[in-house]
């Protein structure tokens, strides 16, 4: 658990610092396996039958993109 102590010292640091602790931290999480709970597994299955089952119903990263962020806005 996370101290206030050590929350307001790092919160502390230079920008920098900051964000070259997050990316540590970040990294480090890489190398733990991640376990998903059973549901979420669930669903991901589902979805993954989903798309196999119908390919053509999914959109690609561009019109996903384009609807996220329309040209103009």
């Amino acid at each position: 658990m996370i101290t206030l102590e050590l929350r307001q010292t790092v919160l502390r640091l230079p920008a920098e610092d900051r964000q070259e602790l997050a990316e540590t931290l970040w990294e480090s999480l890489e190398i733990e396996p991640v376990t998903l709970p059973i549901w979420q597994r669930q669903i991901l299955q589902a979805r993954l039958a989903e798309l196999e089952a119908n390919p053509e119903a999914g959109s690609s990263w561009e019109e996903v993109e384009a609807r996220i962020w329309p040209e103009g806005a």
